[in-house]
C-alpha cells in the first residue's frame, strides 16, 4: 500500500484559498483526526469533493441475511432471524485520496469494501474493512505520524529519508509497507478484513471480541503482471458491472474470535488464522447504482456505527469515525 505515494505531487494545502475552503484551526489546536485528514491531504493533494482516502469508488445495492449462529454473538437488529433479508448499500475503493489513481496502479492496493446495513426504523450500522489482514501502525496519532512522514520524503531526499526513519522505527509499517498485494481480478474475488475488534453481546449479555473477516464465494483470484499490463485505468469498476448484470455476486460475513493474549486494542497485529471463525451470514450484491458517483457523495461509512449489541473494543475506532466526519465535511466544502 501507497508505495506510490512519493512520486504523487504534493504541496496542496487544505486551507489554500484557491479551493474555497474555510480556514480551520492551527495545527497546534486541530484534534488528531483532523491531522490526520490534513496528513492526508497534505499526501494525496485537493480533490474537491472526494474523501480524504479511498477516493475512487463505486456503489452496488444488495442485502444480508443472517445465519443462525449471528444471534447467538450479538442481539444487533440485523443478527436476527427474519423473514426478509436486510437491504444493504456496499462501496468498493481503491486505496489513495486520488480519485483518477489507476486500478493498475501498485498504490491503489489494499481495495476496500464498505457496508451499510439499513435497518428497520431508519437506523443503519456500517462495517469498513480493507483487502489486507493488518494495519500499519497501532494508534489514530501514529497514523497521522507515518502520513507527515510521508509528506515530508521528496525524492532525491537524503538517506534515511522521512518516512525511511518511520518505518525502521515501527517494524508493522515496514512489514506491511513491503507486503506482497497482488492486483484482484475482480473486486468480487477478494477478501477483505476488519482490522478493528468489536464486542458482541448476545440476549443473554454474553460477551464475545472479535473482528470481521469478509469472504467471497467467488474465492480470491489474483492477475499475473502480464495480465494487469492488459487493464485499463478502470477494470475493476467496469468489471464488477459488468458481473453483477450476470447475476448476484455474495460474501460470507465472518467473525475471527479473539482469544487469550490477542492484541485487542492494536489493529498493526493480526491474529492468528487458526483462530475460530464464526459465520455471521451472507451478503448477497445485486445492483450497481447507476449514478455512483453522485450518490456515494452523500454516503458517510464510519466504523463506529454501532447499534445495541456490537461495541467498539479498540480507541482506534473512535478516531477513525472522528476523522471520516471531518473528512465529510471537507467534501461538502469543496463540492
Amino acid at each position: 500500500m501507497w508505495k506510490c505515494l512519493t512520486a504523487i505531487p504534493i504541496g496542496l494545502s487544505l486551507v489554500d484559498p484557491t479551493f474555497g475552503v474555510a480556514q480551520e484551526a492551527p495545527a497546534s489546536q486541530a484534534s488528531v483526526p483532523e491531522q490526520i485528514v490534513n496528513a492526508f491531504i497534505a499526501v494525496f493533494g485537493v480533490h474537491p469533493g472526494a474523501r480524504a482516502t479511498h477516493a475512487k469508488g463505486v456503489l452496488l445495492e444488495g442485502t444480508f441475511t443472517p445465519s443462525a449462529s449471528a444471534s447467538l454473538l450479538s442481539k444487533a437488529t440485523h443478527f436476527q432471524k427474519r423473514k426478509t433479508p436486510v437491504p444493504m448499500t456496499i462501496r468498493f475503493s481503491a486505496s489513495t485520496g486520488v480519485p483518477a489513481i489507476s486500478d493498475t496502479d501498485p498504490g491503489a492496493s489494499p481495495r476496500g469494501m464498505a457496508l451499510k446495513f439499513h435497518l428497520p426504523g431508519g437506523s443503519k450500522t456500517d462495517i469498513v474493512a480493507n483487502s489486507f489482514n493488518g494495519f500499519p501502525v497501532a494508534t489514530a496519532v501514529e497514523l497521522r505520524d507515518l502520513f507527515l512522514a510521508i509528506g515530508a520524503t521528496k525524492p532525491g531526499d537524503p538517506q534515511p529519508t522521512a518516512l525511511d526513519t518511520f518505518l525502521n522505527s515501527h517494524p508493522a509499517a515496514k512489514s506491511f509497507w513491503e507486503a506482497s498485494k497482488p492486483a484482484p481480478r475482480s473486486y468480487a474475488t477478494l477478501a477483505y478484513f476488519g482490522v478493528n475488534a468489536f464486542k458482541f453481546t448476545n440476549m443473554s449479555g454474553a460477551a464475545t471480541v472479535g473482528r470481521y473477516q469478509l469472504q467471497p464465494i467467488a474465492s480470491e483470484q489474483f492477475l499475473t503482471k502480464e495480465q494487469l499490463s492488459a487493464m485499463g485505468p478502470d477494470y475493476l469498476t467496469n468489471e464488477i458491472r459488468d458481473r453483477i448484470r450476470r447475476g448476484p455476486i455474495k460474501f460470507k460475513l465472518l467473525l475471527q474470535v479473539a482469544e487469550q493474549g490477542d492484541k485487542i486494542d492494536d489493529p498493526s497485529v493480526a491474529w492468528p488464522d487458526t483462530r475460530k471463525k464464526v459465520e455471521l451470514g451472507t451478503i448477497t450484491i445485486t445492483k450497481a447504482v447507476a449514478d455512483s458517483q453522485t450518490a456515494e457523495k452523500k454516503l458517510l461509512f464510519m466504523p463506529g456505527a454501532l447499534v445495541p449489541g456490537i461495541e467498539a473494543a479498540d480507541p482506534m475506532i473512535a478516531a477513525r469515525s472522528a476523522a471520516y466526519i471531518v473528512s465529510l465535511s471537507r467534501r461538502a466544502q469543496t463540492q
